[in-house]
């Protein structure tokens, strides 16, 4: 089974492929502000289950995933390519070049994504809470459990205007899907990527200022990565050209845009 995508760009160009890998509760399209900067790369937006074009698609685990999207790619011929993914998108991404199979991986930047618990108390605390918020998903009204997980710490550099104009952007999801998914993606059900992810070739990480917890995450981790100034956890959304232009240098390295 494939995954819903979207092409835009110059799918003739030699260039590799930019492929965008969202977060929980997005679509393919929340990536559109920064790649209106790459109009001259060939560009795959993916869905992942359970949101957009996917919505009716459910996967058990990561391998499962990965080898979904190996299909989309192969399905849409893809031969070499970039992965680009956000928090759930970027763990997605993390599982697939360290762990997936397919077409030629150039490289993989991501942002706001975790690289794995290492201990058995850190996942089965993670997995305690993604049930409490699995089950708030399924029972009550979907905007007030988006409301709770919009003011969760690390979104805490939204205002009240930004807080309401993403709930009121995510509330036509579905709430038995975001449910499935989030448990079977859970980041207690992915593997302690680390030590994989430190041998990849090509691999960047784009951080907002203001999302110390992941700061500090790949500073530990000693991995390369780029701050992006007055931006939280959602950089690409916050500073779209800011995130633009970072990108751009690490997919073309000494060039500018």
């Amino acid at each position: 089974m494939r995954l819903h995508a979207r092409w835009q760009g110059r799918h003739q160009s030699a260039k590799p492929v930019l492929v965008w890998l969202h977060g929980f509760l997005g679509s393919g399209r929340e990536w559109q502000p920064v790649q209106d900067f790459f109009s001259d790369w060939p560009q795959l937006s993916i869905d992942l289950p359970g949101h957009g074009g996917s919505r009716a698609q459910r996967v058990s685990s990561f391998e499962q995933l990965s080898a979904r999207l190996n299909l989309t790619l192969h399905h849409h011929r893809v031969q070499r390519y970039w992965l680009i993914g956000y928090s759930l998108g970027g763990r997605v991404a993390l599982y697939h070049a360290c762990r997936g199979t397919g077409p030629e991986l150039a490289g993989v930047v991501v942002e706001g994504a975790h690289f794995g618990l290492a201990s058995a108390g850190e996942r089965s605390q993670r997995l305690a809470d993604d049930r409490q918020w699995a089950s708030l998903f399924r029972r009550q009204p979907l905007r007030e459990t988006l409301d709770l997980w919009y003011r969760q710490p690390i979104f805490a550099d939204l205002n009240e205007a930004q807080r309401k104009q993403l709930i009121a952007l995510r509330a036509d999801n579905d709430p038995q899907a975001l449910a499935a998914m989030l448990l079977n993606t859970s980041l207690a059900r992915q593997p302690c990527l680390l030590p994989e992810i430190q041998r990849l070739s090509g691999f960047h990480y784009l951080c907002g200022e203001h999302d110390l917890k992941f700061q500090q995450l790949v500073a530990r981790a000693a991995l390369p990565f780029t701050t992006l100034a007055a931006a939280g956890h959602n950089a690409h959304r916050a500073c779209p050209q800011a995130f633009a232009a970072a990108l751009a240098q690490k997919l073309n390295p000494g060039k500018e845009r």
